[in-house]
């Protein structure tokens, strides 16, 4: 009986999502464990049967770093954007496109949906400009100089009809998160940024971020503290007062400007958790902390 009540409490959010894109970033444990990554895969070929239509966004930066280490290269980051010259730049495509975005897409097939995986540069899907030099000051001595990240970007335009094109032909599209300029160059992007952008463009329902957090907590010792539901109007007081905080920041900040672009609701939820997809959706409740208007 408890079973067929899980069942019917799913209902209404079945019918609301129906035909709706939900954009999912794939992040933290769901990335690294290689049973949660099939779990999450699994969850999201559910989404697609019954009627939904998941885009996937994945990041990779423990990933890229190891790699970088294995190689000899010791990774560099100034204010949590990686520095990335040509040699970083093999890498970041290796891992991110010929690694992470093939196992997803792997993982996606074997449970009976049908996975693709294309990078920002197929079909100019994310078109990026060259970050500008980065300001920083000296702690010691007070100088202020300005450092060139090399080649990390910020998204221009997405192209959203070649995601419409796999959606619409029940295709699961698997993002890596790089982008082209317009002289042709490869540029390396923030993967929370990408898919706020993208969720955006493809007029998704929902935005949702795994992380290895339960979501926005009011005291970050204590997981029960979690606040499950934040107005975007409320954001900037939480930050002033501490409460978003470090890494937490850019996560909100990405979901602020998705649903200021139109997205319903975004998520931020704890992917460590099993089948967190499907709790967050299908139950009324949900697991993370929900930002929305």
């Amino acid at each position: 009986m408890k079973d067929v009540n899980i069942l019917v409490e799913a209902l209404p959010y079945i019918k609301k999502f129906h035909k709706k894109k939900i954009l999912i970033k794939y992040g933290g444990h769901a990335m690294i464990d290689k049973e949660s990554m099939a779990s999450t895969s699994r969850d999201t070929v559910l989404l697609k049967y019954v009627g939904m239509e998941p885009i996937i966004v994945h990041g990779g930066g423990p990933e890229i770093s190891r790699s970088m280490d294995k190689l000899g290269k010791e990774p560099k980051f100034i204010k949590g954007l990686r520095v990335t010259d040509e040699e970083t730049m093999d890498i970041v495509k290796m891992v991110l496109v010929g690694k992470i975005s093939t196992n997803i897409v792997s993982q996606i097939n074997l449970h009976g949906g049908q996975g693709i995986g294309v990078s920002g540069k197929d079909s100019g899907l994310i078109k990026a400009s060259k970050k500008p030099t980065h300001k920083i000051t000296d702690s010691e001595t007070g100088i202020e100089e300005e450092i060139d990240l090399g080649l990390v970007g910020e998204i221009v335009s997405i192209n959203s009809s070649i995601l419409e094109m796999f959606t619409e032909n029940d295709f699961i599209p698997v993002i890596s998160p790089i982008g082209m300029s317009d002289d042709g160059n490869t540029l390396n992007l923030n993967a929370d940024t990408a898919a706020g952008e993208i969720a955006k463009e493809t007029d998704a329902e929902k935005l949702i971020i795994l992380t290895d957090v339960p979501g926005v907590l009011k005291d970050p010792n204590d997981e029960s503290s979690l606040i499950q539901k934040i107005k975007i109007d409320e954001v900037d007081d939480l930050i002033e007062k501490g409460v978003i905080s470090g890494g937490m920041i850019p996560k909100i900040e990405t979901c602020v400007k998705a649903i200021e672009g139109g997205v319903k609701s975004a998520h931020i939820i704890d992917g460590r958790l099993e089948h967190a997809l499907l709790l967050e959706i299908f139950t009324t409740n949900g697991i993370g902390t929900m930002i929305y208007k």
